[in-house]
């Protein structure tokens, strides 16, 4: 698979960025910052994209780590939406 990643870097790159963007909102986003705050933070989520690019094409798993991470998050979501179901019933 990282084979593939390093013929499409751009398809890699987008998904360090999507994947870095989620666990950023949903881990370290504790509330609604004004626009330019919000635009340099981004500026920074993607340089540092470009970063891990460069170790994912150097042969680091770096996608599959940061899918999970995502994984686990979600994974820790369900297990709160249950809990809160059956704490209504």
């Amino acid at each position: 698979m990282t084979d593939w990643f390093r013929e499409y870097p751009w398809i890699a790159y987008i998904l360090i960025f999507v994947l870095i963007t989620y666990v950023y909102n949903k881990v370290f986003r504790s509330r609604k910052l004004p626009l330019l705050k919000d635009a340099i933070i981004y500026l920074m989520l993607a340089l540092g994209s470009v970063m891990l690019l460069f170790f994912q094409l150097a042969g680091l798993p770096i996608i599959i780590s940061l899918s999970v991470a995502v994984g686990l998050m979600l994974m820790v979501r369900i297990r709160y939406f249950v809990q809160e179901r059956q704490q209504r019933k």
